[in-house]
């Protein structure tokens, strides 16, 4: 009864041993996958808020572009009307002087024949002055009577009265078209002076659209380094979006492994000749368990580029799958298998190890035997691990 139990905590702690050694370097390689995944998917919230951020900012950029496009149609609206206004105001200007030179004209000739009038009754006064006397006498004298005198006299005070309200006439005349081209030049100096007020307004529009455009210049340079921020940004969550998906394919190829591992460390791997062999080697139970699996395929075919324990694979082949039903991941040919795991001396070597050769790579089981995929010809055998030069002995199970 004793020796029984000693026998079941023996198999018991053997058990552990043989799943132990898997089950840690694929946890801790999940983990460590797992752990990027958080770590890229911390970076992608990171690069998402970044974005939204830029957006909303870009967005607020966008807002102060229409209304500063709004603002400057509106400016160039308003230009628009004052220009109107100052053509107008032109041809306020141009219209007004037209009367102004016309009423000027009319100035001139009322101011004339005032002149004129004047030099003829100034020229009557003087026939009049110099003659008074001897001509009122010879009227008399020459006169037909006292009605006749009276009519002579009558005659020349109606000349005489006649010229004095033409020269008044035309003393009025000139006063008042002179009041009018006086109102004149007035009316063109405040045209002009509304003109200067208008063209003044339209400077300061023109000074306003341009510190507009100055504006808006700016602005539209924020937005585009926003684009360009944004677009940086956005490959930046794609590439981290890109190494989620391939650590994500990663991690559930290894936690397939993982199980297939897990499943080949609980499967009993049938007996084989080789067993006392492999048994009597020092080593884990674990290399010893890959051992006697790789030499249940003894006699299966050799085919180049194989993979297929059944089927038939290369050198490289069948150790890489041999590995793979265990859970670890080695490179497909022999030379890049010559760096895989850990180097140990050939004295050293247990079973499970590699035995690596020139363009060749087979299984270390013990007693200085391989397992390995020898040639078309051979197959799957049993070799003594020394039959041609070893360059190096690899252990992957740390």
């Amino acid at each position: 009864m004793i020796r029984l139990k000693k026998t079941l905590v023996c198999l018991g702690m053997a058990c552990l041993l043989a799943f132990a050694p898997v089950a840690e370097v694929s946890a801790t390689t999940i983990a460590e996958i797992k752990d990027k995944i958080a770590q890229q998917q911390n970076k992608l919230d990171s690069i998402n808020d970044k974005i939204d951020s830029l957006n909303d900012e870009q967005d607020i950029i966008e807002e102060k572009i229409d209304d500063l496009n709004a603002e400057i149609i509106n400016t160039m609206a308003s230009m628009g009307v004052k220009e109107e206004e100052i053509l107008h105001k032109e041809q306020e200007i141009t219209d007004k002087q037209l009367q102004i030179d016309q009423k000027q004209a009319e100035y001139e000739e009322a101011k004339r024949l005032q002149e004129e009038q004047q030099s003829c009754m100034n020229v009557q006064a003087k026939i009049l002055y110099e003659n008074n006397s001897s001509t009122l006498f010879q009227v008399i004298l020459g006169g037909g009577g006292l009605a006749d005198i009276l009519n002579r006299m009558d005659y020349a005070e109606q000349i005489f009265g006649y010229g004095k309200n033409k020269l008044d006439e035309f003393e009025a005349t000139k006063i008042r078209v002179h009041e009018l081209w006086d109102q004149l030049v007035v009316e063109k100096a405040e045209l002009e002076e509304a003109k200067k007020g208008l063209e003044a307004d339209k400077v300061l529009l023109e000074e306003q659209k341009a510190e507009l455009d100055t504006m808006l210049a700016q602005k539209k340079k924020e937005s585009a380094n926003f684009d360009a921020e944004i677009k940086k940004a956005k490959q930046e969550a794609a590439v981290a979006k890109k190494l989620i998906q391939q650590e994500q394919k990663a991690l559930k190829k290894l936690e397939q492994e993982q199980a297939r591992a897990q499943a080949m460390a609980n499967k009993e791997v049938g007996p084989t000749s080789y067993d006392s062999i492999i048994n009597s080697a020092n080593g884990s139970d674990l290399g010893k368990k890959i051992a006697k699996y790789g030499c249940q395929f003894i006699g299966n075919p050799y085919v180049y580029g194989g993979t297929s324990l059944t089927k038939g694979a290369d050198c490289s082949g069948f150790t890489y799958r041999i590995y793979a039903d265990f859970g670890y991941t080695l490179p497909r040919t022999s030379t890049a298998q010559r760096s895989a795991g850990v180097g140990v001396s050939y004295a050293e070597a247990q079973p499970g190890d590699l035995i690596c050769y020139s363009g060749h790579v087979g299984m270390y089981i013990g007693g200085g035997k391989i397992v390995h995929a020898s040639n078309k010809k051979s197959g799957i055998k049993v070799n003594n691990a020394n039959y041609r030069p070893i360059l190096a002995v690899r252990r992957i199970i740390k």
